[in-house]
């Protein structure tokens, strides 16, 4: 099924999870329990990351056709397209196509950081509006594309990105998953600026709870999202060391957050879950104990 069937008006939101390719016997080990216990909550879909370079390429196929055909759940299929050749996007969209994969998450992708001597494919595409350009008229995939609701860290200016991102509609992209944030005003002016210029397929949130400290503020740094005052306040109040303290406290923040996001009618939740499901699990129980998903 293709996830923009999902988003249909009166409909409550729809709830979905991200899940990266294990790097270890110990990590496939303790994602095949994280597996079975995100798909005990029903979500609407799961989504599978692409590595940068290709890196993951086969741990991503292996994921999806287990997650599609094993646990029979709906999947979006990250592809990252960062240095690679016209020949190499078609090889790894035609292994999607060949297990039924209807979803494709469309991004530009980070340099590799884990292969000291990868060298981009002279023909490989500059912006993920290019890829999805290059993409669209193949395949009959629902293509999503990443949306920054405070901008690409990379990017000049907030309305420079949402032209690229407006360029990523235009060129194919049917639905938007929005990078996380821990101020939901960011996510509103996002939406409203959207709309304003014309953007109007569905823009899901994205939701990262707080797994650790040392966690949040590695990934805030990688993808430009703020550590509110809010967050770095509460996180701080806590005894030093508590981790069980620190999940308590990322999963009230992220129900409190998620629950304002419901009320002003946004079309759905994705969950950032780096591969764990205790938050997830006290998150999306607490929101469907209130009615609200």
């Amino acid at each position: 099924m293709k996830v923009t069937n999902l988003w249909s008006a009166g409909q409550k939101p729809t709830v979905s999870f991200e899940l990266f390719p294990p790097r270890s016997l110990k990590g496939a080990e303790k994602l095949e329990k994280t597996i079975d216990e995100l798909a005990a909550l029903r979500p609407d879909f799961v989504s599978v990351t692409f590595g940068a370079g290709g890196s993951t390429r086969e741990g991503s196929r292996q994921l999806v056709e287990k997650l599609k055909n094993e646990k029979m759940l709906e999947v979006v299929a990250y592809f990252a397209g960062y240095g690679l050749s016209p020949e190499d996007i078609v090889a790894v969209l035609d292994d999607y196509q060949a297990l039924d994969a209807e979803n494709v998450l469309v991004v530009h992708g980070d340099i590799p950081r884990v292969q000291e001597d990868f060298e981009p494919d002279p023909q490989s595409f500059p912006h993920a509006s290019d890829l999805i350009a290059f993409v669209r008229p193949k395949y009959d995939f629902c293509l999503g594309a990443a949306g920054y609701p405070e901008g690409h860290i990379d990017c000049e200016s907030k309305d420079k990105d949402l032209e690229y991102l407006k360029l990523k509609v235009e060129n194919g992209a049917d639905y938007i998953i929005a990078n996380y944030f821990y101020d939901n005003k960011y996510f509103f002016d996002f939406v409203q600026r959207c709309r304003a210029i014309g953007i109007d397929v569905p823009i899901v949130a994205g939701v990262m709870p707080i797994y650790s400290v040392k966690m949040t503020e590695m990934l805030t740094g990688l993808c430009g999202a703020t550590i509110t005052d809010e967050v770095r306040e509460g996180m701080a109040s806590l005894p030093e060391d508590d981790n069980e303290a620190l999940v308590s406290f990322g999963i009230d923040f992220a129900v409190s957050q998620c629950r304002e996001l419901i009320e002003t009618g946004v079309q759905g939740l994705h969950f950032f879950t780096m591969d764990q499901s205790k938050s997830m699990v006290g998150i999306v129980n607490r929101l469907r104990d209130d009615e609200l998903l």
